[in-house]
Formats: C-alpha cells, structure tokens, sequence
C-alpha cells in the first residue's frame, strides 16, 4: 500500500462542492443524456450510464431529474447535439493538462479553454501533446471511519483484482482497470466496503512537483476550467505535498 495518496493533489475535490450544485448537476445531466444516447437507457446494461446514475445519486441529484436526463438522450433532445471534445495543453511549470468536455459549439468551447489557460500562464497543445503521459483507470474511494481497516481493504481489493491501494490521510483509494472497477467494488462492498466514490480517470504516468506560486497558480487554474460549463473532467499531473497545500489554505 502506497503510503501518499497521489490522487489527493493529482486530481483535487474542492470542498465548496456544494455551493455549486447547480454547476455540478448541470455536468451531470449532460454525461447521462449522452451515456444514455451512446450506450441506451437502461442503466443494467450500459456500465457508462451505470455509473453516471451512480455519481448523480452521490450527488443527491433528484431521481425525476435524472430520468429527465435519460430521457432526453433517447429522445434526441438537447443532448443528442453534446460533442465528446478532449483538449491538451501545459501549466506552469510545465504540467500536462487534459479536458474532457461535452459540447454544442466547438469554437466556443475552445475559445473559452484557451482564455482560461492563458490567463493562468498556460497554453492550449495539439491533440496528442499530452495525452500519452495519461492512462484510463478505475478509481474507488473509500472514506476513513469506524470500522475501516486499511489492511482489510488492502486485502480485500487485491482479491478482487485491484492494481493498487492508495492510504491517504481523507481515506484509501484503490485502483483498477477500467473493466474491473464494478466488480472490486461490488467486492469490497460485500466485505463491508461501502464506495464514497467509484469512476474513471486518467492517472498520469509522471508527475511535476509544484510549490509556492506556481503551485498556488496551478490550482487556481484547476478550479478555473472546472468552472467551464463544456468541461467535464480535469486531469493534470501536478504533485504538491500535503505541507505546501496546507500553506496554500
């Protein structure tokens, strides 16, 4: 078991997640109604649909919402027009960036990426640029408390076929491959292992370490293109210590 969780400053939660439910649902309902137009709407049968229902639930997102969603992927509603785009660029210091956004219009949504990026001393890349330094994995996470042995799960996960365990001082996180990500979670959760959160991500293969201004710089421009509206996910291979993002808070 690793003894630093690199997914707690790699890909960071911010804590005003709900101050901002109106955005977050928004995201939400774009990633349904294309699951559901790419893949159906039974959620039994499509694992991508699957598991946006189940982060929707997470996200106490209200039941009739999320079949409004469904619904209006199957029906070729305002979903259907959403393109999957994924941009590549660079952050101070030289981190590699990744977006993966859904969109109706192209040239505004690269617009607005761009702008954000160099406002922040970034840089929008060629496709390509960046995105061999990132790999897809299932990511599960498991919050600390009662009950929670870290050497249970450890075990438990790689029973199940996890690829590794991660301990932070938040919670453990384990990771998978992509096709393994439903069944070590349902394994876990069996064994008493309830998932706070269980998706797809991109892990990157090296990471850049980050302090003081770059560092400070690197998450404002994080938060930044999370505000977009097309943007759907955000990965970057920064690493800042638990030390300088305690300084930073």
């Amino acid at each position: 078991m690793s003894g630093h969780s690199r997914w707690s400053t790699i890909k960071r939660k911010k804590g005003a997640a709900d101050a901002r439910r109106g955005k977050i649902f928004t995201k939400l309902i774009r990633e349904i109604g294309t699951a559901a137009r790419l893949g159906g709407g039974d959620p039994s049968t499509s694992p991508r649909l699957r598991l946006v229902v189940e982060k929707a639930r997470a996200a106490n997102m209200p039941k009739d919402n999320i079949e409004r969603a469904i619904q209006k992927g199957l029906g070729g509603g305002d979903s259907a027009s959403w393109d999957e785009v994924v941009y590549e660029g660079y952050g101070p210091g030289g981190v590699a960036i990744l977006l993966e956004a859904l969109t109706d219009n192209r040239n505004r949504t690269v617009g607005e990426v761009r702008h954000v990026l160099t406002r922040y001393g970034g840089n929008l890349g060629a496709s390509g640029c960046v995105s061999y330094l990132f790999e897809k994995r299932g990511l599960i996470a498991i919050e600390r408390g009662e009950g929670v042995d870290a050497d249970a799960v450890l075990e438990a996960a790689l029973e199940a076929g996890a690829e590794d365990v991660l301990e932070g001082e938040q919670g453990i996180e384990v990771v998978t491959r992509p096709s393994d990500l439903e069944a070590v979670r349902d394994a876990l959760a069996e064994k008493g292992f309830s998932a706070a959160r269980a998706e797809t991500t991109m892990e990157p293969s090296t990471t850049v370490r980050l302090e003081g201004s770059q560092a400070e710089t690197m998450l404002r421009l994080s938060d930044a293109l999370e505000d977009l509206d097309d943007v759907q996910h955000v990965y970057a291979n920064f690493d800042i210590s638990e030390e300088e993002m305690a300084k930073l808070a």
